[in-house]
């Protein structure tokens, strides 16, 4: 039986490294361009769930399953931004330093009917406490750039978690497991 088509709805590398960890190539990579607002009070888990299922109807096709993904991390009821700048980065870090925060990502797969199955994965994450010179050390690495949180946890970022319960996998952008379900369940062949 051979797997259906799929359409990886984001340009991020990191996602198709991560996907291709399951022996899934995607047939076509569609990232969606959508608003990425967080609306007024919107709380992260169901910002992050929403941003997944709008990037995988954005890029719906009747030609094969759609899957997206989006990342937020949080600290309490607070969205961090994806880190633009430097001053946004540090802001960050220094918020983050010594707490515990989550990490939210969610995954939408968008069948060619219309039909849309979602999971969510949550990992806590808690950073050393930061020295102004291992905020500035990272911050000259130029890893934070684009980052939700101002940080990537594939990187020498790393080295400052002490602490992460749940999906690694899923704090740099695709929670494999939450992801090979629902693949599985679409029908794709995944060992």
């Amino acid at each position: 039986m051979s797997s259906p088509r799929l359409i990886l709805a984001s340009a991020s590398p990191r996602r198709r490294e991560l996907i291709a960890r399951l022996g899934v190539t995607p047939d076509a990579i569609a990232p969606a361009d959508i608003d990425e607002t967080p609306h007024k009070a919107e709380l992260p888990r169901n910002y992050a769930k929403r941003m997944a299922r709008e990037k995988a109807q954005a890029a719906a096709s009747d030609e094969g399953f759609v899957l997206a993904g989006d990342t937020v991390v949080a600290a309490g009821r607070r969205i961090l931004p994806k880190a633009e700048d430097e001053a946004t980065a540090r802001k960050c870090l220094e918020l983050l330093s010594g707490r515990r925060h989550r990490v939210l990502s969610a995954i939408a797969l968008c069948a060619p009917d219309g039909a849309m199955r979602e999971r969510l994965s949550e990992t806590v994450v808690l950073f050393k406490r930061l020295s102004a010179e291992e905020i500035d050390a990272y911050l000259a690495s130029g890893e934070w750039d684009g980052k939700a949180g101002g940080y990537a946890i594939q990187g020498i970022a790393e080295g400052l978690i002490s602490r992460i319960q749940g999906s690694h996998s899923g704090v740099v952008g695709l929670p494999l497991y939450e992801t090979r379900a629902l693949l599985k369940a679409a029908g794709f062949d995944i060992a």
